[in-house]
């Protein structure tokens, strides 16, 4: 029995400025064959779950295309033709194959065609076949669709948020396709979705509100009709009519338990509507509260600059802060690519007097001047072994530059957008964050399997951006209305 692995995945933000291009997947990661294998294997991911499963569940695993890029706006429809152009050939050049593992995110917003998700998958049905059997996996943060339904046999989602069970993922849905071919189980599924957006700040799955609804799914499938219960929180910033929290429960051959089940964790959802407010501290109001905090380090999280949901890595909002209130022992990590060239041509140990950040867009604050000596040049690489949300092991925020700044402040510019998953991206610096009395970091929960546990306190901000926690602030114009909390809904 001959397994395709392999994915396209990214989380697209349809308020960010930025498009995503096929260089885009090339700086993130873009591999073939066995060198999906040789990156993807070890990791901490659905992907390496797939591989390990072959092994498990006795068939071969057959690496054909993996792309992944940081998230950011929608993606090109010429890169997309350009990826899943050469993924068909390479999939019909695998003679043999008896299914595909697909790892697919599922907040995908295409050019010309909103769910790039469904998208991928009626590609890949075009030239695979309506009975091919497919199983994929979805990220927690999916906007699933009716059609991502029907285009596969088996949808796996990510169960936490920070995601630290993908590779768990990976080997369900490893067995689920071998169970398949082998004629074991007739998978029917069913979607059922709330009118409702969840926002971001209520989106950790080890506390409530949503802990509930998570051991509610577990619990679901220890009855044995029950496949696989699933549930997707949505992404708030993708403005496509599928956006919001879902239930997809696969059964064993039973559609109407199947749409039953899916209803009754779409009703705990909608329960949850009146959990979800965003009252948080604006960028002054937190600075001065990390100041006076006697628990450290303080960590601000940024999340109107949250990386991991698109936003640029340059807003200039919380640094402001910390410089017009003379904090000491600061660290804020920037994404500046020309502010890296200056330090790069001034050198270590030198002067440098530049302006950072505030340079995608006026959304996210003003350039600002930044005064002190650089600190360190680095490569950027660095590597990740601990299990931390996305599961990628060799990471890369481009050449970075760190300036230190009176008070001992320093403010890391990188040349490559990074999202603060893994610790090792201030230590590879030289930077040991558990002495620091401020981190800053851009993101909104997937920060917290790394930064929890050093933690003195942690304080999300309401700063202004393409990911602000307030949905209301957002100007969606091709969601499907009415929609909890932007309208006034009795009864769902």
């Amino acid at each position: 029995m001959k397994i395709a692995v392999g994915g396209i995945m990214h989380e697209s933000n349809s308020f960010s400025v930025r498009p995503t291009t096929l260089e885009s997947f090339r700086e993130s990661s873009l591999l073939e064959g066995e060198a999906i294998r040789a990156v993807w294997g070890p990791a901490h991911h659905e992907v390496g779950g797939f591989l390990a499963g072959a092994q498990t569940h006795g068939f071969e695993a057959v690496p054909t295309l993996m792309a992944w890029a940081t998230p950011s706006g929608m993606v090109q429809k010429r890169a997309l033709d350009a990826l899943t152009g050469r993924w068909i050939d390479l999939l019909a050049g695998g003679r043999g194959l008896d299914g595909l593992l697909l790892a697919l995110h599922g907040a995908m917003v295409l050019e010309g065609h909103e769910d790039g998700d469904a998208e991928i998958l009626r590609r890949l049905r075009r030239s695979l076949g309506r009975d091919f059997p497919i199983v994929c996996t979805l990220d927690f943060h999916a906007n699933v669709s009716e059609d991502m339904v029907a285009l596969s046999n088996a949808l796996v989602i990510y169960r936490t948020n920070p995601h630290t069970d993908q590779r768990e993922r990976g080997l369900q849905a490893a067995e689920l396709i071998a169970r398949l071919v082998r004629g074991e189980i007739r998978p029917r599924q069913a979607l059922a979705k709330p009118p409702m957006i969840f926002p971001i700040l209520h989106q950790n799955t080890s506390k409530p509100p949503l802990i509930g609804v998570m051991d509610e799914a577990r619990a679901r499938e220890k009855d044995s009709r029950i496949l696989v219960a699933n549930v997707a929180i949505g992404f708030p910033y993708a403005d496509v009519p599928e956006l919001g929290p879902a239930a997809v429960v696969v059964t064993q051959g039973d559609a109407e338990l199947a749409q039953r089940e899916a209803d009754r964790l779409s009703e705990a959802l909608w329960a949850l509507r009146d959990r979800l407010g965003t009252n948080l501290p604006d960028a002054a109001g937190a600075v001065r509260l990390a100041l006076e905090s006697d628990r450290r380090p303080v960590v601000l999280v940024e999340m109107g600059d949250n990386i991991g949901g698109g936003s640029p890595g340059d807003s200039t909002f919380i640094l402001a802060e910390l410089l017009r209130q003379k904090a000491e022992h600061a660290v804020v990590v920037l994404y500046d690519p020309e502010a890296v060239q200056t330090c790069l041509r001034a050198g270590v140990r030198q002067e440098v007097e530049i302006r950072v950040g505030g340079k995608t867009d006026r959304l996210h604050g003003e350039p600002v001047m930044v005064r002190g000596r650089v600190h360190c040049l680095h490569e950027g690489r660095y590597e990740e072994t601990e299990v931390r949300h996305g599961g990628k092991r060799f990471n890369d925020q481009g050449v970075t530059a760190v300036v230190e700044c009176p008070g001992q402040n320093l403010v890391a510019l990188t040349s490559l957008r990074e999202p603060p998953f893994s610790l090792q991206q201030l230590v590879s610096l030289g930077i040991a964050p558990e002495r620091q009395h401020v981190l800053v970091v851009k993101a909104a929960i997937a920060y917290r399997a790394a930064y929890e546990p050093i933690a003195g306190r942690i304080i999300e901000v309401d700063t202004p951006g393409a990911t602000t926690p307030n949905p209301a602030r957002l100007d969606y114009c091709r969601i499907r209305r009415p929609m909890f909390p932007l309208d006034a809904i009795r009864e769902a």
